[in-house]
C-alpha cells in the first residue's frame, strides 16, 4: 500500500465519529463472511493503536501474513468510505444525488429507459431545489442522451424543454464557474504575497482583478455566483490595504446567507469563511464595537448543538473561532488574559487532529508569538516564531514568514541577547532581500538594532523616541501600512520609553479611545 493512502488510512479512522465506526462494524460484519473479517480486525487494530505499524499488525494479528498487509490496508480503507457514503447520504445532497445518477445508469443499461427517467427527473428537481446546478446539468445531459436514442412517448414536448434547461443550466454554470476560477485565483496570489508590497504589485493585482470582474454586474448573478463575486472583491481588497471594502464586500458575504438561511446548513463552511473575513476585516479596522457583534454570531453558532456539523465543517468553526479569540485580546491588549486559556489551543496545534494545513499552523504560530509577546514574555514568543522560522514554506505567506524574522530580533533584543542579533541581522536582512519584501520600516528598525550596542543607556530613550517619530511618518505612506499589521511596533517603543511591557500601552490606549467614544 503506498505511504500516502497508508497515512491517509490512520487519519482517516482517527477522525472517525462513534456514530460512524458503530455504523461500519455493522455493515461489515453483515456483508462479510465472518465476524472476524481481516479488514474488520485490521480496523479495531488501528483504532486501538496511537502509533500503528506493520510489525505490530503481524504481532496483534496473527492471522494475517506480511504480503497481505498492503492489500488488507487498501481494502479496509475502500471500505470505510463506502460505509461513509452510506452513513451521510441522507444529509448530504451531493452523495445522493450521485447515487440516484448511479441508479439510473444501472437501469439504463438494462433497457429500463422510462423507469431511468423517472429517476433524472425526481433527483433533476431535488438538485434545482438544492442549488446543485453543476449536478443538474449533468442530470439533464443524461436525460438528452436517453430521449435522443429511444422513443419513450415524450419525444416532442420533452426535447424543447429539456434544451430550454441545458441552456439556462450552461449559461449559469459558465459564470459561476467563471467567478470561482476568479475568486480562487486571487485567494491564491493572497496566499503566496500576503498584502501587496509596493506599486507594481497593486498594478499586477487591480489588472488581474479588472480583467475578471469588470464584465459582471452582481444583481444578475445567483446565490453561488454572487458570493464569488463578493468572495473576489473580498479577497482584492484585503491584498490592498483597502480594509474598508474588505469589511463591506465580506459583510455581503455574510448578508447574502442572512437573506437565504436555508444555506447557512448547506453551505456552512462558505458561511463561516465569509464571517471570518468580516471579523478580520473588523479588526484590521478597530471597529471593536461591530467585531464584538460578528464575534457574538461566530459564538452562538459554535454553541448551537442543535446543528450537525461534519468534521470539515467543525475544523473551521474551531480554527475561526480561536483565530477571533485572539484578535480580542489584541484589541482589548489583554494579552495576558489571553494566554490564560491559551492551553487547549497549544495541545490542538501540536495534535493537529483536525489536519490543519501549514498555512493555518503558521498563522497561529505567529499569533500566539505576538501573545507572548505583548505579555512580556519574550523567551515564549521565541519558540514560536522558530517554529516559523525553522521550517521555511515557499510561496506561502512570505508575509509573515518575514515578520517572524523581524518580531523575533526584537523578543532577543528585550532579552539582552546582543550577540545572537549581531549574527542574525545580517541572515534576515539576506532572508528579507531574497523575498524582496524589504520595506522602510524594516530597514529603520535593521539600523536602529545594528546601533543599539553603540548606543550609551542614558541615550536608549532618545534613540527610542526618534526612532518612534520616524516610523509614524513613514506609516502614512501608501503601502506602508503592512508591517503594522504584523506588530504594533509604535505601542512597542512607547513602553520602552515608559519602561511598561506592551499590553499595557495597548489596553491603556484601548480604554482612552472607547471612553471617549
Amino acid at each position: 500500500m503506498p505511504k500516502k493512502l497508508n497515512s491517509h488510512l490512520i487519519v482517516l479512522i482517527n477522525n472517525l465519529s462513534k456514530a460512524e465506526k458503530r455504523h461500519f462494524k455493522l455493515l461489515a460484519r453483515r456483508n462479510s463472511n465472518s465476524s472476524d473479517a481481516l479488514f474488520v480486525q485490521l480496523f479495531d487494530f488501528f483504532d486501538q493503536q496511537k502509533e500503528p505499524n506493520d510489525k505490530l499488525i503481524l504481532l496483534k494479528i496473527p492471522e494475517i501474513k506480511k504480503s497481505q498487509i498492503a492489500n488488507i490496508k487498501s481494502n479496509l480503507y475502500k471500505q470505510i468510505l463506502a460505509s461513509l457514503r452510506l452513513f451521510h447520504r441522507s444529509n448530504n445532497a451531493d452523495i445522493y444525488l450521485g447515487e440516484q445518477l448511479d441508479y439510473a445508469r444501472v437501469l439504463y443499461d438494462k433497457g429500463m429507459y422510462k423507469a431511468s427517467l423517472e429517476i433524472l427527473d425526481k433527483a433533476k428537481n431535488v438538485a434545482l431545489d438544492k442549488r446543485q446546478y453543476m449536478i443538474a446539468q449533468n442530470i439533464v445531459e443524461f436525460e438528452k442522451h436517453i430521449e435522443s436514442q429511444h422513443i419513450t412517448g415524450s419525444m416532442s414536448e420533452k426535447a424543447e424543454l429539456l434544451n430550454e434547461q441545458s441552456l439556462y443550466l450552461m449559461n449559469r454554470n459558465i459564470t459561476s464557474t467563471s467567478l470561482s476560477s476568479a475568486s480562487l485565483q486571487l485567494y491564491g496570489l493572497y496566499l503566496k504575497y500576503g498584502y501587496i508590497r509596493n506599486q507594481k504589485d497593486y498594478d499586477f493585482i487591480t489588472d488581474f482583478f479588472e480583467d475578471k470582474l469588470s464584465k459582471y454586474d452582481p444583481q444578475e448573478l445567483d446565490f453561488f455566483a454572487k458570493m464569488y463575486y463578493f468572495q473576489s472583491y473580498v479577497w482584492y481588497s484585503n491584498m490592498c490595504h483597502d480594509f474598508l471594502n474588505y469589511y463591506r464586500y465580506a459583510q455581503k458575504w455574510v448578508n447574502l446567507f442572512h437573506d437565504h438561511p436555508e444555506m447557512i446548513e448547506k453551505e456552512t463552511p462558505s458561511y463561516l469563511k465569509g464571517l471570518h473575513n468580516a471579523l478580520n476585516a473588523l479588526f484590521l479596522t478597530g471597529r471593536y464595537d461591530r467585531f464584538k457583534i460578528a464575534f457574538i454570531e461566530l459564538n452562538n453558532f459554535k454553541k448551537d448543538k442543535s446543528r450537525y456539523l461534519n468534521r470539515n465543517e467543525e475544523s473551521q468553526l474551531v480554527l475561526f473561532y480561536n483565530v477571533h479569540k485572539i484578535n480580542l485580546h489584541y484589541m482589548e491588549g489583554s494579552f495576558s488574559e489571553g494566554l490564560k486559556d491559551i492551553s487547549e489551543l497549544e495541545l490542538l496545534l501540536e495534535d493537529n487532529n483536525y489536519n490543519w494545513d501549514k498555512h493555518r499552523l503558521m498563522v497561529f504560530y505567529y499569533k500566539i508569538a505576538c501573545l507572548y509577546f505583548g505579555a512580556g514574555k519574550n523567551k515564549e514568543a521565541i519558540h514560536y516564531l522558530n517554529l516559523i522560522i525553522n521550517n521555511y514554506l515557499p510561496s506561502v505567506r512570505e508575509d509573515i514568514q518575514s515578520f517572524a524574522r523581524i518580531l523575533n530580533l526584537i523578543a532577543h533584543f528585550e532579552l539582552g541577547n546582543e550577540i545572537l542579533i549581531s549574527y542574525q541581522i545580517k541572515s534576515v536582512y539576506r532572508f528579507l532581500l531574497k523575498m524582496n519584501d524589504l520595506n522602510a520600516i524594516q530597514d529603520e528598525i535593521f539600523k536602529f538594532l545594528r546601533k543599539t550596542p553603540k548606543i550609551s543607556p542614558k541615550n536608549l530613550n532618545f534613540e527610542f523616541e526618534k526612532l518612534k517619530h520616524k516610523l509614524i511618518k513613514i506609516q502614512d505612506l501608501p503601502f506602508e501600512k503592512r508591517p503594522f499589521l504584523f506588530l504594533d511596533i509604535i505601542s512597542w517603543l512607547q513602553s520602552k520609553l515608559e519602561g511598561i511591557i506592551v499590553e499595557k500601552v495597548i489596553e491603556r490606549n484601548f480604554n482612552q479611545f472607547y471612553t471617549k467614544e
